[in-house]
């Protein structure tokens, strides 16, 4: 019998229909939108428009720089659109990884099967980011195939540096809800803190777009984090890798609080 990585590998075999279902959302999603940008945006009618709307609202959208092909992708798919389709996947993986399992009462019976626990949470977190980024992949090679067709002018490069402050944004949110499902074994706590760090991080830039006096709200967004240097526009930049950071923190103390406490029967 194979026993490497065991868990891994039986998280990606059951989760494989719902990881087609996001990717198939994901091609939906790209197809849809960014191939409208030569309509409207290239010869400024989209410019015109959002000139039209209250500043206030196009900060709060980050829809300021959406008149150039870099920036439409930006605001339409990687800071909105798929930002909350990936949210919704991340929070629902990780809640499913430890917290759903315990409630439901299948987490015992994995258990007793002889594995660790501190095994459960790094192979089933491992999975979940797994799938993120296989989504951030395709992102990546769907936009290139339409860069040239939808005239966005994207370079590959800062494309990249974009899927990876993406992926460590939506991956925030997972890992919150595995931490906090390790820690509490509750899916609603898990489910409250997936969903809860994203709505936090995206308000937060939203809040610290209006004013050069609220701007401080930046330091502490990871939305901002990821978004704030833009990405693709400018490339790699410092603050991408603080969500990571806080990845590994959250994974941690979900860790050492998991292999302690006991598990609801």
């Amino acid at each position: 019998m194979n026993r490497v990585l065991p868990l891994f590998r039986r998280s990606m075999v059951d989760g494989w229909r719902g990881l087609l279902g996001w990717t198939i959302g994901i091609l939906a999603a790209l197809f849809l939108y960014l191939p409208l940008y030569p309509s409207f945006g290239g010869n400024g009618q989209m410019q015109q428009i959002i000139d039209t709307l209250p500043p206030e609202l196009v900060r709060s959208l980050n829809y300021d720089q959406i008149g150039s092909g870099p920036g439409y992708a930006q605001a339409t798919f990687y800071g909105l659109i798929g930002f909350v389709l990936l949210t919704i996947a991340a929070v629902g993986w990780g809640t499913d990884a430890i917290a759903a399992d315990e409630e439901n009462g299948q987490l015992e019976l994995t258990l007793a099967h002889g594995v660790l626990r501190g095994q459960v949470l790094a192979e089933r977190s491992a999975a979940v980011l797994v799938k993120l980024a296989w989504l951030a992949i395709v992102s990546v090679v769907v936009v290139m195939v339409l860069n040239e067709p939808s005239e966005l002018g994207i370079e590959f490069g800062n494309l990249v540096a974009t899927a990876v402050a993406f992926l460590g944004l939506v991956s925030l949110a997972a890992t919150a809800a595995i931490g906090v499902g390790a820690v509490t074994g509750r899916r609603t706590w898990a489910v409250s803190a997936g969903s809860g760090i994203a709505v936090y991080a995206y308000a937060l830039n939203a809040l610290g777009n209006q004013s050069d006096e609220l701007s401080w709200l930046h330091d502490w967004s990871p939305y901002s984090w990821a978004y704030g240097d833009s990405p693709i526009l400018n490339g790699w930049n410092g603050t991408i890798w603080l969500n990571y950071a806080v990845i590994a923190v959250l994974l941690l103390v979900g860790w050492l609080a998991f292999r302690r406490r006991d598990i609801a029967v």
